[in-house]
């Protein structure tokens, strides 16, 4: 009798779930497609009903707050028992210099979309500079892997749909806890929905029929990384905090206002993506976070 492989008798299950996680993937993305345009209609109206961001004034408008908390609640759970332990081995397993690798590597496949929103935001000069970073990294950084771009003074800088419609003046609108994607508001909410679908990198790689590959492993390495960067720091904050939901709900704010300003803004909240261990280990987080979001009792993310 002609034995069978163990690994044999797996691949039919693996294939299966490819097709179905990529059906789903592109069943999504349609159907997020064509949400757009009434969250864009609602997000306008909503600008029209305030034209300042509630974080000139230190404050956060959210008037779903009890179903905000009970997902807040879940998405904690979640972090406990799956993130963060993922997180802390991923951390501790492997070696920094492949932990930056990765986080180079998520950062250059979102350069297109970068420099896409730089150019709607009328900023030639950061769209210049997001250019040079990804045809540079990608050709002489091992396709990211490096960031010989950065190390000459072609620093990277986050921009999305939320933060162009933002210098459109599109008011933020309610804020919103997302279910496992956490802090949000619902302009943000539709400038992500946006990014998803618009997406060069994702679009091409979908169309190569490996968008169901792609979506798990990037999902995957951007929550670990993410994560990974900033465990300390939550922690910290989760300890020091009056109130935990409230915490994170102001650090959103004020770190969305401080993007949206290109770094204009002065709160004072470290980038920790940008540390390496050492200064991750020596970092007084308390210290370095403004004292008042840590004590205030309507104090909250720092997580990208």
């Amino acid at each position: 009798m002609t034995s069978i492989a163990p690994q044999d008798k797996f691949e039919p299950m693996v294939t299966i779930f490819k097709e179905r996680f990529l059906t789903a993937h592109r069943q999504t993305a349609s159907r997020l497609g064509q949400l757009v345009i009434a969250l864009t209609a609602a997000v306008t109206l909503s600008a029209c009903a305030s034209t300042q961001n509630s974080a000139e004034f230190g404050e956060v408008y959210d008037p779903i707050e009890p179903v905000n908390r009970q997902i807040f609640a879940f998405n904690d759970a979640v972090d406990e028992v799956a993130l963060e332990p993922a997180a802390e081995v991923y951390r501790d397993t492997l070696p920094e210099t492949i932990r930056t690798g990765i986080a180079n590597i998520l950062r250059n496949l979102r350069t297109p979309l970068i420099f896409g929103n730089q150019v709607l935001q009328g900023d030639m000069e950061g769209a210049g500079t997001a250019l040079v970073r990804f045809v540079t990294n990608t050709l002489a950084g091992l396709g990211g892997f490096l960031d010989p771009a950065g190390e000459n003074g072609f620093e990277f800088e986050e921009e999305d749909f939320g933060q162009t419609l933002a210098v459109w003046g599109v008011g933020e609108g309610p804020y919103m806890v997302l279910p496992l994607l956490g802090p949000s508001n619902l302009r943000d909410t539709v400038g992500f929905v946006v990014d998803i679908v618009s997406n060069p990198v994702g679009i091409l790689i979908d169309n190569q029929h490996v968008g169901g590959e792609y979506a798990i492993a990037s999902s995957t390495a951007t929550a670990l990384t993410a994560r990974s960067q900033s465990l300390d720091a939550i922690r910290e904050i989760k300890s020091s905090s009056v109130d935990y939901y409230a915490s994170l709900r102001n650090l959103y704010n004020q770190r969305r206002a401080n993007l949206i300003a290109d770094g204009a803004v002065s709160v004072d909240i470290p980038d920790f993506s940008a540390m390496s261990d050492e200064e991750l280990d020596e970092a007084d987080t308390a210290e370095d976070l403004d004292p008042s979001i840590l004590v205030s009792a309507r104090p909250a993310e720092l997580v990208d």
